[in-house]
């Protein structure tokens, strides 16, 4: 499917493509949903094997925002860009400056801070040319990715109570280690879990192992660790047809965006037993730290608020048994319910 099939299928309001050749800018913004508010949603950098599959992602990674903020309760539509470039070598002040001069057009239809390859020091630079991109302050004590990983750690801590444990001895197969899968790393390290990691970079598992006492595995082995919860924190479309019959854990609870390649592949987990993690749902304390930056809450309401993810993902895999449904069939209905009633005129 071509993006603009799939914008299509996914209702997408607006997808725009940004170009500026002196900056050495190709971008994709797309805009998924504004029913609930101005579209939010990072900027993410990175290579992709053609501009048809840059706008893909985007158009995946928006819709999930627009799920992400209905589902925790927030005013706010779902919108995601990406930036065609590798983040090490093709950055520039120059790039980042063109890129906030073109969310700047989008008047606030469109609100941005950092993703994958885009940090705060990034948002920092576009913050220069427009209001519309944010990040937590430099002096606060914790930022986006720290938020990000307070969530994914809240859920797994559902996860063990969901089989009558605690998070001590239990084995956590890690995937990725990032910004935010080293942060979940470390917190579930303080709390006694048993860690598995894999990192494409090396670097990033040898350090896990040194600092965490963290089992080190290549990349692809990740999927044949028998451990309790596999916590995907890297790129998305993970779950598939090749890997879920390979994994040997009892959940899938992690912070990576679309993790599931098809929707389907979250019928097959729960049709093996395995109890899935929606990742909207798990991963929306990136999402909430937006009620921080803007000066809504404080840092302990902002992290009550994201600890509380853990609370709303028991309650939603406790209905789903009620209900036989698998847990991302449900976490989707009630999304589209919510945004039903939205759209019903009042």
């Amino acid at each position: 499917m071509t993006a603009l099939e799939l914008a299509r299928a996914m209702g997408h309001e607006e997808v725009i493509l940004v170009q500026d050749r002196a900056a050495g800018l190709r971008a994709v913004i797309a805009i998924h949903d504004t029913t609930l508010g101005p579209a939010v949603g990072g900027t993410r950098m990175r290579l992709y094997p053609s501009l048809d599959d840059a706008a893909v992602d985007a158009l995946r990674l928006a819709r999930a925002m627009t799920y992400k903020a209905a589902a925790c309760d927030m005013n706010v539509g779902g919108g995601k860009a990406v930036i065609v470039g590798d983040p090490l070598r093709d950055k520039t002040p120059a790039l980042l400056t063109a890129y906030a001069a073109a969310v700047d057009r989008l008047g606030g239809r469109f609100q941005t801070g950092a993703d994958m390859g885009i940090d705060g020091s990034d948002v920092a630079v576009m913050a220069r040319t427009t209001r519309y991109a944010s990040h937590t302050s430099a002096e606060a004590n914790l930022d986006t990715a720290d938020l990000a990983a307070l969530g994914v750690f809240a859920s797994i801590r559902a996860a063990a109570a969901d089989e009558g444990r605690t998070l001590d001895g239990l084995h956590v197969a890690v995937q990725g280690l990032g910004q935010v899968g080293y942060r979940l790393a470390r917190m579930l390290a303080r709390s006694g879990a048993r860690l598995t990691v894999a990192d494409v970079d090396a670097g990033r598992a040898e350090r896990a192992a040194a600092e965490l006492s963290a089992a080190v595995v290549a990349p692809e082995a990740i999927y044949d660790v028998e451990a309790d919860v596999f916590s995907p924190n890297a790129a998305g479309g993970i779950l598939n047809d090749a890997t879920v019959a390979r994994l040997r854990c009892r959940a899938v609870v992690g912070g990576a965006n679309e993790q599931l390649l098809e929707p389907r592949h979250g019928d097959a987990l729960h049709a093996r037993g395995i109890v899935y993690g929606p990742d909207y749902v798990v991963n929306a304390g990136g999402l909430l730290s937006l009620l921080f930056e803007q000066g809504q809450t404080d840092e302990a309401g902002v992290k009550k608020r994201v600890e509380q993810i853990g609370e709303r993902l028991a309650s939603l895999w406790a209905r789903a048994r009620r209900e036989n449904l698998s847990p991302h069939a449900l976490a989707d209905r009630m999304v589209e319910e919510r945004l039903a009633a939205a759209r019903r005129p009042r």
